[in-house]
């Protein structure tokens, strides 16, 4: 196995504009010499000269001219004849174009405007021409780019507002997965729109279908383990920016008790004061009545167990806790039998030492 190949060097088109123009002034050299020197001297330094406007000083690129136009004010017939130049120009690949294209914004850009058109004909275009494809690929390939990535998720959420056609595009080229691996390599704050992103394809928001396939969307999610995921993104609570959309991305994701359940066990050691501030420890009461026939509620590592770290040091809390024990103790011996299993037994005589004054603790721990 060879030696592994050495990265090629760059340059910026400011430095090799400078090189180009020192030519002319210092060595006296007319622009198209001045551009050809240069351009031999760094190709057999190795430089990569890929997405260098290689124009002879005062003259222009087309690329450049279209890209400029495109971030002015236009109207939409003329945006899209400039879309169309760009597209021609980039398909000549002896020419360059593309990288040059690349280097100076325009994928970024062509991520902008599409991400405003939001309307269904729009929708439909953008399927029709592969765009799900494309952004997907998109996605893959620039996945260290934030910048690309971000735009990239808010034209993913324009396109499948109120299109299950669109969701389902998405779905079947595994944007679920691509989802979760960028969250889990990235901080969600430097790529905002993609907590947009899981909230629209979760939605069932086409009124032209009677069945949305969104919750089974959800399930799989939910299977890869994205509820751990989305925790971890609000541990910097109410400083964090993405505080709104990654709980509303939250709420999208749990459509059913059994995910609900996984955010309570995922969360309750993430936030405790939050979930004690936020009537938590009530949602737990109604929740652990709901799955009072599921074994995990009462097992050691269960969601009461994960409650009791949530409160141990408050009494109000633990007699939450312990009532949650007492009802489902009663509602069967298998429970009881469970509890006990789990230290439900060493837990009632540790909260009646710990907290003798309280006497609603001390009735539900006897009981």
């Amino acid at each position: 196995m060879g030696p592994a190949k050495a990265a090629a060097r760059t340059i910026s088109q400011q430095a090799f504009d400078e090189m180009v123009q020192e030519n002319i002034d210092d060595l006296g050299m007319d622009p198209t010499e001045a551009l050809e020197d240069a351009i031999q001297t760094l190709t057999l330094q190795g430089v990569d000269l890929s997405g260098i406007v290689t124009c002879v000083p005062g003259e222009s690129n087309p690329v450049m001219e279209c890209l400029g136009k495109l971030r002015e004010e236009k109207t939409l017939p003329e945006t899209v004849e400039l879309l169309d130049e760009l597209s021609v120009l980039c398909s000549d690949k002896a020419s360059g174009n593309a990288a040059i294209a690349t280097k100076n914004g325009a994928v970024e850009l062509v991520i902008s405007i599409c991400s405003k058109l939001r309307d269904l004909q729009s929708s439909e275009t953008f399927k029709e021409n592969d765009g799900p494809k494309i952004v997907v690929g998109i996605l893959t390939n620039e996945s260290e780019d934030v910048k690309i990535l971000d735009g990239c998720f808010s034209v993913v959420a324009a396109a499948a507002t109120g299109n299950e056609v669109l969701k389902e595009s998405f779905m079947d080229l595994k944007i679920d997965e691509l989802i979760v691996k960028i969250l889990k390599e990235h901080n969600g704050e430097s790529v905002p729109s993609i907590y947009d992103a899981i909230r629209v394809i979760l939605s069932s928001d086409d009124n032209r279908v009677v069945a949305s396939q969104v919750f089974g969307y959800a399930r799989k999610f939910a299977k890869l383990g994205i509820a751990d995921i989305l925790v971890d993104s609000l541990r910097a609570g109410l400083s964090s920016p993405c505080l709104i959309s990654a709980s509303i991305a939250l709420k999208a994701v749990a459509v059913n008790d059994e995910i609900l359940l996984l955010f309570v066990v995922e969360g309750s050691d993430v936030n405790k004061g939050t979930i004690v501030e936020m009537q938590g420890m009530d949602r737990l009461v109604n929740l652990s009545a709901r799955f009072s026939d599921d074994p995990l509620v009462l097992q050691e590592g269960g969601i009461v167990a994960k409650g009791v770290k949530t409160c141990e040091h408050r009494s109000e809390n633990t007699v939450l806790v312990m009532s949650i024990i007492c009802t489902l103790c009663l509602r069967s011996p298998e429970n009881a039998a469970r509890a006990i299993e789990s230290g439900a037994g060493d837990l009632a005589i540790q909260a009646m030492q710990k907290f003798p004054q309280s006497d609603q603790l001390q009735r539900s721990s006897c009981s």
